[in-house]
């Protein structure tokens, strides 16, 4: 993105940052310390300018206060001690290398494990202090104006401290190499426009084409480092995208892109321009895909960081100037931005960076702006982005009710969560007609991954219901019976990463908790008889086969767990020890599945009756009825009597579908 025209987007308000300490008479009088150079204002108002702290070596005349500097001061003196340490380690071995070496004696084996242990003390002692130091980042506020952020003041700037904090392996570094050709580039372009910047529209079409076509063209206009970080990363995240193994050519090829796009890091994460947002992002989507090499939710912290810093996440007041466009891409920029955060945290059971009530931004409209013709199959509609944004939004809302609020115990707690249910399938229920099958898909396990979660034991519901987990298990399997065939897919759509190694994981273990629990209920096809009062919420509808086989379908949907977890440790070495966890967790649950399935099949050799199927009367019947009217029409099932579902309009392959009953 050119800074030599910035717009009103790209140059926002900035905060400046506090005074990293007050000075020591301001400290010892207990007043506030405005922290002003060369000497504070209560210093001078008292006379007394010579004395303040302020005009010390530490913070000189025309030297900013700022983190950095503070930083750089501490270090300073970790530095000393470290140089004074390693002095006196090389004068010791020396001394000792003139003296013979005796085998120490047994009464002299106290005063070594005393040593051992003050010597185990001091190392402690010395990585507390690190992790003090490094815990500051959490309580002063970046300057995003500071000098101390140009690689040409000091050697530590903020794109190399996002990557210090970030990288979990070091990136190669990049080798010599010859862009591939312009068809090439334009086919991974066009892959990472339909299936992930449709979900994530952080910049636009207009300036990912008009950056392909600057590194293209000979001779034609310098091309900005954020051109070169754009599409590098773009690639990184298109080729990543297609990769099977960690081990193929599209992982090495995705990799070697992100390192020749850090090569424009210093510049490009520079804290103050709308850039650093999107480029950030770009870093978290490829960190999403890549786990062995960056930590997506530290990631997208800072991004949440820079989005609050720039004032983002407010929508401009009527008295400023914004135009249209400006406007819905600062719209964009910060829904993309939301929606990551929300779910990379809730995949890793964290809080959020920010919270709903601290934000109040409306969702974009439209089409994506650009021009029409430079776009390869024309300009993408935000439909899809925006149904994600309005997911999201209803996910954050029972998260941070359900999670983060308190602990204390949730008043009617069915009747919220089942609120919640029935916000999000009303949601499902305006998917677009034009809406992509891949998307469809996307969206359906979002939605089922949204109902388990949603339903599970949490900080303020301790417990679950009978019918929460007759629904838990039916959700379960109804997710794997989808996800499967997707992980085993050889073309790669919409965006699938890492996380949904996670949320595999994360439903395999509520299905076993569920089991574990209430085994003979959940595969006898019973339903517990569920009070619905007038006015209120119905209960989340049931998939269309609840109730059928249930023991060789938890068999079937704990070997699809294993297999989509072995299929992704391919890609993600973290997957392999996820699975490795679960089938333990799983062990005491497949013997009982093993030995119930051996006690059903006797039962059948001896008996020549046919399968009875029951229908059961749907919810919306149930206002009407009582428990016992309800109990009369479910009999209990304990052989290879199979219970009959309820007949809504779930699909064929076990999915939600909207108006299914039980």
């Amino acid at each position: 993105m050119p800074r030599s025209s910035p717009s009103a987007v790209d140059t926002p308000l900035l905060r400046v940052s506090r005074p990293v300490s007050a000075c020591s008479r301001c400290r010892s009088a207990k007043i506030k310390c405005d922290g002003k150079l060369p000497a504070c204002t209560a210093c001078e108002k008292s006379g007394r300018s010579g004395e303040c702290s302020s005009a010390n070596d530490q913070f000189a005349k025309g030297k900013e206060r700022s983190y950095v500097a503070s930083l750089e001061s501490r270090a300073e003196k970790l530095e000393k001690k470290i140089a004074f340490a390693r002095a006196r380690k090389q004068s010791v071995a020396m001394h000792d290398a003139d003296e013979p070496v005796e085998v120490p004696d047994r009464k002299d084996s106290l005063a070594t494990i005393r040593a051992a242990i003050h010597g185990k003390a001091a190392r402690r002692r010395e990585a507390a202090d690190v992790n003090e130091l490094v815990s500051d980042f959490g309580f002063l506020s970046v300057n995003a104006t500071t000098r101390d952020f140009e690689s040409s003041t000091t050697n530590m700037t903020f794109g190399r401290l996002i990557l210090a904090a970030t990288n979990n392996e070091p990136v190669p570094d990049p080798q010599r190499f010859q862009l591939p050709s312009r068809s090439t580039s334009m086919a991974l372009v066009q892959y990472y426009l339909d299936n992930i910047f449709a979900l994530f529209p952080v910049f636009s079409e207009t300036a990912l084409l008009n950056a392909l076509d600057a590194i293209y063209q000979e001779n034609g206009r310098p091309v900005t480092d954020f051109e070169h970080w754009l599409l590098y990363m773009v690639l990184a995240i298109a080729t990543t995208g297609q990769s099977r193994s960690n081990r193929d050519s599209h992982y090495a090829d995705g990799l070697s892109w992100v390192g020749r796009a850090l090569q424009y890091a210093d510049k490009v994460l520079m804290p103050g321009y709308v850039s650093q947002i999107q480029a950030l992002v770009l870093l978290v989507q490829y960190a999403m895909m890549d786990p062995a090499h960056f930590d997506s939710w530290q990631l997208i912290g800072f991004a949440c960081r820079a989005v609050v810093d720039l004032g983002f996440h407010q929508d401009p007041s009527r008295e400023q100037q914004t135009g249209k466009q400006t406007l819905e891409m600062r719209r964009r920029i910060f829904y993309c931005v939301y929606s990551l955060d929300r779910s990379i945290s809730m995949v890793h059971a964290r809080c959020f960076s920010f919270t709903d009530d601290s934000t109040s931004v409306a969702f974009p409209t439209g089409t994506m702006h650009g021009n029409a013709s430079n776009s390869i199959n024309g300009p993408h509609s935000l439909e899809t982005a925006n149904l994600l944004f309005q997911l999201r939004y209803q996910q954050s809302c029972w998260y941070q009710e359900l999670f983060q609020s308190s602990r204390t115990p949730l008043q009617d707690a069915s009747t919220y969560i089942w609120q919640m249910c029935q916000d999000m399938r009303e949601w499902s229920e305006h998917f677009p007609d034009s809406l992509p099958l891949a998307f469809k898909d996307f969206f359906d396990l979002e939605l089922l991954y949204s109902y388990i979660y949603c339903l599970a034991p949490s900080c303020r519901v301790l417990s679950v219901s009978s019918y929460g987990k007759s629904l838990i298990f039916e959700y379960s399997i109804a997710y794997m019976q989808k996800i499967f065939p997707i992980s085993r897919d050889p073309v790669n759509t919409a965006f699938y990463t890492y996380h949904d190694a996670l949320r595999v994981y994360f439903v395999g273990s509520q299905l076993l908790a569920v089991l574990g629990d209430s085994l003979d209920q959940l595969l006898n096809g019973i339903l517990p008889y569920v009070p619905v009062p007038l006015g209120s919420p119905p209960p989340p509808p049931i998939p269309a086969n609840a109730g059928v086989d249930g023991t060789n379908r938890s068999l079937n949907c704990i070997n699809h767990i294993k297999e989509t977890l072995k299929t992704f440790g391919h890609r993600w070495n973290d997957s392999k020890a996820l699975l490795s966890s679960f089938e333990a967790q799983a062990e005491p649950v497949l013997a009982k599945l093993h030995q119930r399935k051996h006690h059903l099949n006797e039962l059948s050799r001896n008996s020549h009756s046919p399968p009875m199927f029951v229908s059961q009367p749907s919810f919306e019947h149930m206002h009407n009825m009582s428990a016992e009217e309800w109990s009369s029409t479910i009999p209990t099932f304990a052989s290879s009597s199979p219970l009959q579902g309820g007949h809504g309009h779930g699909n064929s392959n076990g999915g939600l579908g909207p108006g299914s009953g039980l």
